[in-house]
């Protein structure tokens, strides 16, 4: 996967996608494997901002049961095991725990009927051969087993426990890079830190983007027969390009998540009641409040979702120290064992999402939920498609859709699509547990250790001798980041260090990796990309300012074991 700017301006591709996040990327992928030609372009580094905020959780949709939509729920429950499917190394089934209070609508008796129409709503849910991604039914619980599993929870009304299954994202940063491998391999022309500052428009058709490489500050125009805007919260802008377009209807809202230094619970991901509403007036029935969830997730736990409303310009987003602690305390008020402090969250997830409206009783956000395909031939423009996307689990649905709408603009059958059958990048695993073990037999004879190689295997997949192609040294731990990090720049366009940290491994999106990695990862990065002295001290800022530390690391201070 190679950022080549020159080809960018040598044809007129038939797709230009505006946005790397995880709706871009899916739908770069599904263009070209329908044999359209595809460019895609990010300002920043693919998958920088929404699709990094995830709770890592994708949702069969149990929970669009309140609004019967059942239509919703087979999307939901189809795109689940669609994605265990193509990307058996990062999609993992995740059991979920919901303690049950009284006999009404949080009653054993009423999940224990949701869990039954879950579950023949679901019922195609296990064709898929590998059984290590076979989602159990559903099951209630007594009230002593529950406090066995949940110690600590509120017993006034407990009367059991509802236990059910989603699956969850090992790496949501690596799965948005694995549809863009993917992409690329079908012929789709990427690249990262190029921003689109205007629209090439004849009359009332557009013809292309104009953009600048922020790497250099290079201008240059790139030319498509449509281009599709899927740039999230910044969408309006993309927009506002155009004198007198039709804006997007749609509010934002401040979305986060946190991860904590050590697990809340082992083995559930687990709903707890919080005391905030989350009244939606589709709903059939209507708890009065919404659950937080705390899952664990790579020896920690992931507490989400928090939302507020954000009003302010996208590009200013960030969370505040009042929006964690304000967060925490309705954590360690949902479940005050948690006795949640702030030197115990590890990394704050933030990220924006669509919103129609606000509650008018608790000035709460209500988030979009229905993911939306504007084309803005509609209102006179024609070449223009928005995509706004509500939910990160039917990603890849949203992007078949749109591929059979541009097939049905240009009057002609769409090929029936392969997207979801197809593994993406790393995918090309039959059995996950036999893989993983194999690959530990076999790595392990070569000197590396069984938790590098189940690290590797979880990020990679099929795909990870492909980073040991760079590997110098088997027996070291720092040999193997090493490898990692070369892999990043030279197959997958690191150009920064927030890149290779955040998005390309796994060191920092849990929690702050420690200065001798940070060190170690810069002055690899700085050797290979020719970096100053300077240029190395702003990377290694720009990484510590993201935790909050704001002290500085000399580079000359790594020690000599670092270097080659």
């Amino acid at each position: 996967m190679e950022r080549n700017l020159t080809e960018l301006t040598n044809q007129v591709y038939d797709v230009l996608v505006i946005g790397g996040g995880i709706y871009g990327a899916t739908l770069a992928r599904e263009a070209s494997l329908c044999g359209l030609s595809v460019a895609l372009v990010e300002k920043n580094d693919f998958g920088a901002a929404t699709s990094a905020n995830s709770l890592k959780t994708i949702h069969g949709g149990l929970r669009y049961l309140q609004n019967a939509d059942f239509k919703r729920m087979r999307e939901s429950i189809h795109e689940r095991t669609t994605l265990m499917r193509i990307a058996p190394h990062l999609i993992h089934p995740l059991p979920v725990l919901i303690p049950t209070y009284g006999h009404g609508l949080k009653g054993k008796e009423a999940l224990s009927v949701a869990l039954a129409v879950n579950d023949l709503v679901s019922c195609d849910r296990n064709r898929l051969l590998d059984q290590q991604k076979h989602i159990p039914n559903g099951r209630v619980i007594s009230q002593k087993k529950c406090l066995e599993l949940l110690p600590g929870i509120s017993t006034q009304g407990l009367t059991g426990g509802a236990i059910f299954h989603d699956a969850q994202v090992y790496n949501s940063e690596r799965l948005t890079i694995s549809f863009l491998h993917s992409a690329h391999q079908a012929g789709a022309s990427l690249a990262n830190y190029v921003e689109v500052t205007g629209l090439v428009q004849n009359d009332n058709r557009i013809n292309g983007v104009t953009v600048t490489d922020k790497l250099t500050e290079n201008q240059f125009d790139i030319r498509a027969k449509t281009v599709i805007n899927t740039c999230g919260a910044w969408g309006n802008k993309i927009l506002g390009m155009v004198n007198q377009q039709k804006r997007w209807p749609f509010g934002v809202a401040k979305a986060m998540n946190l991860v904590t230094t050590r697990p809340l619970f082992e083995k559930y991901a687990v709903g707890i009641t919080s005391k905030n509403s989350s009244a939606d007036s589709d709903a059939i029935v209507n708890k009065g409040s919404r659950f937080l969830f705390i899952s664990p997730w790579r020896g920690r736990s992931m507490i989400g979702t928090e939302y507020a409303v954000y009003s302010q310009d996208p590009d200013d987003f960030q969370i505040t120290e009042a929006d964690i602690s304000q967060f925490m305390a309705a954590i360690n008020q949902a479940y005050p064992p948690a006795k949640l402090k702030r030197e115990e969250i590890s990394f704050v997830h933030g990220g924006m999402l669509p919103t129609t409206n606000i509650n008018s009783k608790t000035g709460e956000p209500i988030l979009a939920k229905h993911y939306q395909i504007f084309d803005h031939s509609q209102t006179g423009l024609l070449g223009l498609i928005s995509v706004v996307g509500v939910k990160y689990t039917t990603a890849r649905d949203v992007a078949e859709k749109v591929v059979n709408y541009l097939f049905k603009l240009l009057g002609k059958k769409s090929p029936k699509s392969v997207s979801s059958v197809k593994s993406i990048y790393g995918g090309e695993i039959e059995n996950f547990t036999d893989f993983l073990q194999n690959a530990i037999v076999e790595k392990r004879s070569k000197g590396l250790t069984e938790l590098s190689i189940r690290r590797l295997v979880y990020n990679y997949g099929s795909a990870y001798p492909k980073v040991l192609n760079y590997l110098e040294n088997p027996e070291s731990e720092w040999a193997i980041v090493k490898a990692e990090i070369l892999h990043a720049i030279h197959q997958e366009m690191a150009y920064k260090l927030s890149d290779v940290i955040f998005r390309r491994t796994e060191l920092g999106s849990a929690g702050y990796p420690g200065d001798e990695t940070i060190k170690f990862c810069a002055e690899v990065m700085s050797k290979e990309l020719s970096w100053s002295s300077t240029k190395l001290e702003e990377e290694v800022q720009q990484i510590r300012n993201k935790f909050g530390i704001t002290s500085a690391i000399v580079a000359s201070n790594i020690p000599s074991n670092f270097q080659d």
